[in-house]
């Protein structure tokens, strides 16, 4: 339960809501041009976790950057994509975040400081110890996300990304979405140890736990530890717990857990939460219908208009690719 507290803002709240409904109609709307044909590939949608994007983006500043993963929408979204791009991206239309290039795991947006999502499985916590380092030496006074699953804590980047951000004392927020699957086997199953934030201790990187399915919380402790990196702290890692109640794809039946798990799960899911404390602050049930309206709308729009888009010029098809000539093996 996220219960009212005396001195939660209404206001920003009633933002974070808004967040959190327009990706997950995003995700929805996604879904269903998968189905219709229009989307190829696979989606990873982050359906019930969608408090975490909202609350940790709301305390980023524009020219912060931020790194995702496989389960990149919200993430993108919250930091101030268009849905409009995004979803020409996952059709592969012109007018694409890549130019229809990256699709649904590989969207990036520059211009908002979203340097991708990315299908490899921790790779974008090496990406954003990059940037930041890099902002480091250019002395520019900006702090990098990195969002990245439960199972990405037994990979390797996770260690050496950690280590080389606590040894340079980079700013760099470490943000596990905790969802409690590594795809189809439960993390728990194939983690040693007293887990992630004990991991993140042993090499100097401060950690706090939250209830990922409380945007108030997660807002409130991003926020603390966001003041502390802008400070010059060094990195800090925000450990969300949540859960997914949609399968690891769109493919995904998710036979590996009962329905009667996720639909218990489903009763603490963040949206509900959310609206249960602005109704407890005197917010009009109305007006809470309007936001999700307008979602819904817009992402029904976008969708709409990914379709009537045209595809990308064949020109564009050796844009953005690194020409390094003709290289021979054995070659000097």
């Amino acid at each position: 339960m996220t219960a009212p507290r005396d001195n939660m803002d209404p206001e920003r709240l009633r933002g974070l809501y808004r967040v959190m409904l327009r990706i997950r109609a995003f995700e929805e709307a996604a879904e269903a041009a998968q189905k219709d044909g229009h989307v190829p590939g696979g989606i990873h949608q982050s359906i019930g976790q969608e408090a975490i994007a909202a609350g940790v983006c709301a305390n980023l500043e524009r020219s912060d950057l931020l790194t995702s993963n496989h389960r990149g929408h919200g993430h993108t979204l919250a930091k101030g994509a268009d849905p409009t791009a995004m979803m020409r991206e996952l059709f592969g239309k012109a007018g694409g975040t890549c130019q229809g290039k990256g699709g649904s795991m590989h969207i990036a947006d520059f211009d908002i400081g979203m340097l991708g999502a990315n299908g490899v499985v921790a790779a974008g916590i090496l990406i954003a110890v990059g940037a930041a380092h890099a902002l480091k030496l250019r002395g520019e006074a900006r702090v990098v996300a990195c969002f990245f699953g439960d199972g990405a804590v037994n990979r390797g980047p996770f260690l050496e990304g950690l280590n080389w951000a606590a040894a340079h004392r980079l700013a760099v927020l470490f943000v596990c979405e905790d969802n409690g699957f590594a795809a189809t086997t439960r993390t728990a199953a194939l983690t040693a140890g007293p887990g992630i934030m004990a991991r993140a201790e042993s090499l100097g990187v401060a950690a706090r736990g939250v209830d990922g399915n409380d945007v108030v919380a997660v807002d409130d402790v991003t926020g603390a530890l966001m003041a502390e990196l802008r400070a010059g702290s060094g990195p800090r890692l925000l450990h969300a717990r949540t859960y997914r109640l949609a399968g690891h794809t769109t493919a995904d039946a998710g036979g590996y857990r009962s329905a009667e798990e996720v639909a218990a799960r489903a009763k603490d899911e963040p949206i509900g939460r959310c609206r249960a404390a602005l109704l407890g602050l005197g917010v009009a049930a109305a007006d809470l219908d309007t936001i999700e309206g307008a979602a819904t709308r817009e992402m029904t729009d976008a969708v709409a208009d990914s379709v009537a888009a045209p595809w990308p010029a064949p020109e564009l098809a050796f844009t953005d690719v690194q020409d390094i000539g003709a290289p021979l093996w054995g070659a000097p």
